[in-house]
């Protein structure tokens, strides 16, 4: 039935009964934001300095000049799942600031079939209603600098609500640490996150778990923890800016992805994994951008028990005019099915504009 498998993809992390602590917990966050950062394969945690940076790297909001709002959206599985984000961000004084982001990750409009049939057997489409699975998170951020000469630091404070109609519902906490080090054009960044692991408690309706249970006689029958815990995960790039004839910029950043699991990783260990990823992004005159990134680098398991090494190339333009950042990314162009591609757009304005 269609809510099941809804349902049990939500439910999913709960289902991995022999840990508390999960390697795909709160995945939503991990997507990433801002359709420039996207277009570089989100190689940014040394080079953010703007709104967005409440998510890559809070330490790169002290550069902000005046308040920023950002927004964007993107469609993943061929439109089925939406993903949204606004944020704000404003200096306090000229060595802190403060930001403010919303996240929002869900599957609208889904059928609950799990009463479809009545208890004479028979077929009855009036018994379906829509509900929704979707994942909430708000980030509270703090950066400020540092005595040392280039060296800031930013800390968020993550709230998560994640929603599975009136199946389940769970509420999470979680801190991330954020630190960049800038030298000449060289810039060099830190971002961990969940670094007290990050908690999520869960409610399950019994009522509707044995709908479930009900829907489909033997199957699903195993009630899910009501815990969970998400693994620190750590984030290191650097990052350099040259620049010709004054017109002409290129930022490069290379960045690693680690984490404390052995997965299918490029560099896979029994204490840590590392995925690699690069970013590149071309400018004209402070006013049209280019931009170009590779990552998520994997040795894809194959049928055959082969695992041929396979990676993510993204590409993304931008425009900046008066203040307004308009900025495109394609993503998943590694991907064979058209219906995973992803098209990202996003928006962000420096709201000194209208003073």
């Amino acid at each position: 039935m269609q809510v099941l498998k809804f349902v049990f993809i939500f439910l999913a992390p709960l289902l991995m009964v022999s840990q508390s602590a999960r390697k795909y917990s709160n995945e939503f966050l991990n997507i990433g934001v801002d359709a420039s950062a996207l277009g570089m394969s989100n190689a940014v945690v040394a080079s953010s300095n703007d709104v967005n940076s409440g998510y890559w790297n809070p330490a790169g909001l002290v550069h902000l000049e005046d308040s920023e709002i950002a927004i964007m959206h993107s469609s993943y599985f061929a439109n089925i799942a939406n993903y949204n984000y606004i944020a704000f961000a404003m200096p306090l004084d000229d060595r802190s600031a403060v930001g403010l982001s919303l996240i929002r990750f869900g599957v609208d409009d889904i059928l609950d079939t799990t009463k479809l049939i009545d208890q004479q057997g028979v077929i009855n489409y009036d018994r379906i209603n829509l509900f929704s699975a979707a994942d909430y998170a708000l980030i509270f951020s703090y950066a400020k600098k540092l005595p040392i000469t280039g060296l800031n630091y930013g800390v968020n404070a993550k709230v998560i609500r994640r929603i599975i109609g009136d199946f389940a519902s769970s509420w999470g906490f979680g801190l991330d640490v954020g630190i960049q080090f800038e030298s000449n054009d060289w810039k060099f960044g830190l971002m961990a996150r969940d670094i007290t692991t990050t908690f999520n408690a869960w409610a399950i309706d019994a009522d509707r778990l044995q709908d479930i249970k009900d829907a489909i006689p033997g199957q699903n029958q195993e009630e899910p923890e009501a815990t969970e815990l998400t693994l620190p995960k750590l984030q290191l790039g650097m990052s350099k800016l040259f620049t010709f004839n004054y017109d002409y910029t290129l930022r490069t950043e290379i960045d690693l992805i680690c984490r404390f699991e052995e997965n299918n990783d490029v560099i896979s260990s029994s204490f840590v994994s590392i995925n690699p990823a690069l970013g590149l992004e071309f400018g004209y005159t402070d006013l049209v951008f280019f931009r170009a990134g590779i990552g998520n680098f994997q040795n894809e398991l194959q049928l055959d028990n082969s695992s041929p090494l396979t990676f993510q190339p993204n590409f993304g333009v931008g425009f900046k005019y008066n203040g307004i950042f308009l900025d495109y990314a394609f993503t998943d162009i590694g991907d064979q099915s058209a219906a995973l591609y992803s098209n990202v757009f996003s928006l962000k304005i420096d709201l000194s504009i209208f003073r």
